[in-house]
Formats: C-alpha cells, structure tokens, sequence
C-alpha cells in the first residue's frame, strides 16, 4: 500500500514541474466510468492528515484552489488522479473540482494507466451524491478542530 502511494507522490510531483504530458504520448485511453469519493490528492497520498469526508473538505477545497490535482478513491479501492475536468485545460482547478469536493461522484472518461498510477481525463461528472461520508463526528474538522 505504502509502495503505490509512493508512487502515486512521485507522479504527482512529475505533474506539477510539468513533465506527464510525454509519460502519455505511447498509452492509449480506455473509455471508463468510475465512482468514488473525490478526494485531496495531497493530503491522502502523503497522509499528512485524514484526507476523507466532511472531516476534511475545507482543507481539500483549498488544495484544489492552489492547483493540487483532485482524484476519485474508486469504490473499487482504486485512486483515479484527475488531470483534466470536463471542458477544462489541463489545469483542474477549476469550479467544478470544487463543487464536487469531497462528493460522491460518478463520471465518464478516459483512463491512462502507467507505472501503476490511474490517470483519468474526466469527460462528464454523470452523476453527484454531494458529501456522503461523514466523517467529522469522528476525526473532527480538518484543520480547524471544532
């Protein structure tokens, strides 16, 4: 588990000095649909702190804000980095990502796979829960505490 998130830190690390483009020049796209959480891509990955839920919107809508790629922890138990929403360039931080911020979400797109990391380049958010997973009974608010 440990291993794919380092992976996953790498890779998005790679994205932000802007160096994944050419990872997908040889990778063909599979057309899939998804459902997950959206989630703080940061926060999880590093687990600098919980990163799931109520517990932790704010501080994943800020991430987004600042440009940090949003992804889908798949009912599957996969992670989907999203490196493009909808009719957005390739910069996801954009009003959709965070509307959808710590919802329940289903979308349509395309997914790269490469090194172990699902990239996905989201074509149409079908359908949103809002938030789903409550969390913040338990883990309080993130970072703010109550």
């Amino acid at each position: 588990m440990h291993m794919k998130r380092t992976i996953l830190v790498l890779a998005l690390m790679g994205m932000l000095v802007g160096v994944m483009p050419v990872a997908f020049a040889s990778n063909s796209a599979q057309r899939v649909s998804v459902t997950g959480e959206v989630i703080d891509t940061w926060c999880y990955v590093t687990e600098i702190m919980f990163a799931e839920g109520t517990a932790h919107h704010q501080c994943a809508v800020w991430c987004a804000v600042g440009g940090i790629p949003i992804s889908i922890l798949g009912e599957d138990g996969q992670v989907y980095v999203v490196l493009k929403l909808e009719e957005s360039e390739a910069n996801v931080s954009n009003p959709t990502s965070l509307k959808i911020q710590s919802h329940n979400v289903s979308v349509n797109g395309d997914l790269y796979q490469r090194d172990g990391v699902n990239y996905l380049f989201i074509t149409q958010v079908e359908d949103d829960h809002g938030i789903v997973n409550l969390t913040h009974d338990e883990y309080g608010i993130v970072p703010f505490g109550e």
